[in-house]
């Protein structure tokens, strides 16, 4: 069965990957034919070069074969990047769009198009008509990366820097309140 396949490839072809600079992102095992179609979809916080993509085709194919045992098989393999239609789905995918245009359609509310910031660990800060906003990563139904064909306005890229500086300083700052620990005395 390919889905129980999937999962028993998954953390190899993890390591493969991650041995070359990406992380996993998605990985599908489909039967085709006689054949198994293995896709694998790489990203990394530096995007993803056609040329890095060889090399991990490379590692991946190498992996697979130290366990041909698991495929039982012919298999035909594809290695590629998310592209731009790919959801935005986790704190990694919001990470990497920072400063990015997105279209958000939330599970209550109007769809809005807004510019991505800070991404924290359960909502984003994206920036929508001149006006921050909180987002929580479960409020939202679909989000997508919107193609943009101009450079965005420098204003709105500072003032999102900006936020993104005041939200760091004040999770710092919670946490030297929240330490738990008790002050050391000064030795005398």
């Amino acid at each position: 069965m390919p889905n129980d396949l999937a999962r028993r490839l998954e953390p190899i072809v993890a390591d493969a990957v991650s041995s070359v600079g990406f992380e996993l992102d998605a990985l599908e095992v489909q039967q085709a034919g006689r054949r198994k179609l293995v896709k694998v979809t790489v990203d990394s916080d530096d995007g993803v070069e056609v040329g890095k993509l060889e090399h991990a085709n490379r590692a991946v194919s190498a992996a697979l074969d130290d366990h041909d045992h698991l495929i039982a098989g012919s298999y035909e393999l594809e290695v590629t990047s998310p592209g731009l239609s790919r959801p935005l789905t986790t704190q990694r995918h919001w990470r990497r769009a920072r400063f990015r245009l997105v279209r958000i359609t939330p599970k209550d509310g109007k769809e809005y198009v807004g510019r991505v910031g800070h991404a924290g660990e359960n909502s984003v800060r994206v920036l929508v008509d001149a006006r921050i906003r909180d987002v929580s990563y479960q409020s939202v139904a679909k989000a997508v990366v919107e193609i943009e064909f101009k450079q965005p306005r420098t204003e709105e890229l500072k003032q999102l820097e900006a936020d993104e500086a005041d939200v760091i300083e004040a999770a710092k700052t919670a946490g030297q309140r929240h330490t738990g620990g008790k002050k050391k005395e000064d030795p005398k």
